[in-house]
């Protein structure tokens, strides 16, 4: 018989889980218990409808005395949760010092970014500490742009090539490193380019994302350490509709670094939406067919503006606004095309063997079809127009497996490298 495990010292569990990790807790708990109290109503009241009794003065709300419990159970929640809030706001900065917290462990970062992709927008509505921040990081640790000297220390020996990659969907910056490979590293070895890495809350709207990426990186390039002369952005997945929405809006509000934008590379990225968004739209409308099933659609609702905006690929403001989000399945996005002046790339996965009927509109990489990746649509004014020689399509290749794949990295050392530059130049 194996002895006990000894107790894991307390530097070490900080790695995993912060004493202020309770107080979001409390929060996320008492919203999702009012959530449940709502779905549970709704489904009371459906009953009622039938039965011919009175509704509350809401949609989905009882009335008569059935009403008033439930707005006592409800006050309840919110009075428990709010005083419970109360208190560790107070507490908490007794008995914790964020000064002194060792780095957080991959597996703790992990859970955030898909706590982040799944519930982004809500975490910082309600402002929730588990929400993240925007950060370009670098060797591991976040740039600080507020502080120029810290940032020149940081970037010494930097290179005149900036490579900026940005990850997809419940991500963040670490996950780049996959079996051992990284592209960023990979290229930075191979082309001499500093590889800085976009950590971003997923769950919030692309455009949303895309605005403040431009801004942080027209602050970046500003204080790059030599004369920049040229930006290459690699966005994996959801990371290169953010990459489209922050060139938008770089090349609408005249941002310094724009012009210096020479290279896009798209891995993966669901440029015309991805079906399992779509499926999950289609979840929404079955459920709210009923009165009986209509009160669970609301569980299915929560999941973030992002995850919504990649229905059908949306990148710019106008695609989403004014619209409710689990409202029509229509596609509603202003055409955008490729920047111009930039040399953009793409590459689709597939897990199928060979191209084919279900390689192509079935298959693709488990979550991304091959045409959307390819930004192949049957309307032209939404077609994205690559190069032939700028597209590549892997096979037997996932999703995720885009990161490692030895093929990826050689094709992008091939469009990126030395002669890909005498080339464009």
């Amino acid at each position: 018989m194996d002895p006990p495990q000894p107790p894991p010292k307390p530097k070490a569990l900080l790695r995993h889980v912060r004493p202020t990790d309770l107080r979001a807790a409390v929060r996320l708990a008492a919203q999702a218990t009012t959530g449940v109290i709502g779905v549970a109503e709704g489904v009371h009241q459906s009953v009622r409808d039938r039965l011919g009794l009175p509704a509350g003065t809401a949609p989905g709300r009882t009335g008569g005395l059935t009403g008033q419990i439930y707005q006592g159970i409800r006050g309840v929640t919110q009075l428990v949760g709010h005083g419970l809030d109360s208190a560790l706001a107070v507490l908490l900065p007794m008995v914790d010092d964020p000064s002194r917290h060792p780095e957080p462990s991959p597996a703790r970062e992990a859970v955030l970014a898909a706590l982040n992709g799944v519930l982004g927008d809500r975490l910082l509505e309600s402002g929730n500490p588990l929400a993240q921040a925007m950060e370009l990081r670098h060797q591991g640790r976040r740039l600080v742009l507020e502080r120029p000297q810290a940032l020149q220390e940081r970037l010494v020996g930097a290179s005149p090539h900036l490579l900026v990659l940005l990850h997809g969907l419940c991500m963040n910056d670490t996950q780049w490193l996959r079996n051992g490979h990284d592209h960023g590293a990979f290229l930075a070895q191979a082309l001499g380019c500093t590889p800085v890495y976009l950590r971003y809350n997923s769950g919030l709207h692309t455009s949303t994302n895309g605005r403040e990426f431009a801004r942080q990186l027209e602050w970046l390039a500003a204080q790059w350490p030599v004369p920049l002369e040229s930006i290459t952005l690699v966005g994996h997945s959801m990371g290169g509709l953010v990459a489209r929405a922050a060139c938008e809006v770089a090349q609408r509000d005249a941002h310094r670094w724009r012009p210096l934008l020479r290279h896009m590379v798209f891995l993966g990225t669901p440029h015309h939406g991805a079906p399992l968004e779509r499926a999950g739209h289609g979840v929404d409308v079955l459920l709210a067919a009923t009165p009986f099933t209509a009160p669970f659609s609301r569980l299915g609702q929560m999941r973030s503006a992002g995850i919504t905006d990649l229905r059908h690929g949306h990148v710019l403001d106008s695609d989403w606004q004014g619209r409710a989000r689990f409202g029509s399945g229509v596609d509603h996005r202003e055409p955008l095309p490729l920047p111009e002046g930039v040399a953009c790339f793409t590459v689709a996965a597939t897990l199928a063997p060979q191209r084919g009927l279900l390689a192509d509109r079935l298959l693709g990489d488990g979550l991304v079809p091959l045409r959307s990746a390819l930004g192949q649509h049957d309307d032209p004014h939404h077609r994205l127009v690559f190069a032939r020689e700028s597209q590549r399509t892997v096979f037997r290749t996932g999703h995720l497996e885009l990161l490692s794949s030895p093929v990826v990295a050689q094709q992008l050392l091939q469009w990126l490298g030395p002669v890909a530059h005498d080339e464009a130049d």
